[in-house]
């Protein structure tokens, strides 16, 4: 798509201005694009991890685990630290995990009343395959913008996310 097309926000806005002229639509020519683009990331990732086995969220799950560092495993508490998904989606998500035989869930050593999650070897093959996968899809998702032009978009998205959540 050229720049200078129209989009559906160009039409939403344009329409709120012609509907109610007092109102300041203004941000949502940001805000709306990046409630839409954030529904099309989504699915692209989703569509990219089809083939793997695993879904967007548990992606988010073991490549958490992953990141950490050996041995790969945090209580659920440090892992919603670290996703972007509810707390109550986290226990059906880490019983799925383990069923698949992903993770497996352990009694903490400092307090046996919490049960570590932590990636099995089969886990730890399909999020090192996943990754690469989803890296390679999001860097398809920013091709069309040069490299400055992602370090202020980051930047600027930073912004935003460091002031409202």
């Amino acid at each position: 798509m050229k720049e200078s097309q129209e989009d559906i926000i160009d039409n939403l806005v344009s329409q709120w201005h012609q509907e109610r002229p007092e109102l300041d639509a203004e941000a949502m020519y940001i805000v709306g694009r990046i409630l839409k683009l954030g529904k099309i990331l989504e699915k692209r990732a989703g569509q990219a991890l089809k083939d793997s086995g695993i879904y967007y969220t548990d992606l988010d799950v073991l490549a958490t685990l992953r990141r950490s560092g050996k041995p790969y495993e945090l209580t659920p508490k440090e892992l919603m630290r670290s996703v972007l998904i509810t707390s109550g989606a986290m226990t059906a998500l880490l019983d799925r995990l383990t069923r698949l035989d992903l993770i497996y869930r352990a009694p903490d050593k400092k307090d046996g009343r919490i049960k570590r999650a932590g990636l099995t070897k089969e886990g730890k093959k399909v999020i090192d395959k996943a990754i690469e996968i989803r890296f390679e899809e999001a860097n398809d998702s920013v091709r069309k913008l040069n490299k400055a032009e992602r370090a202020s978009l980051a930047t600027l998205l930073k912004k935003m996310l460091t002031e409202l959540g």
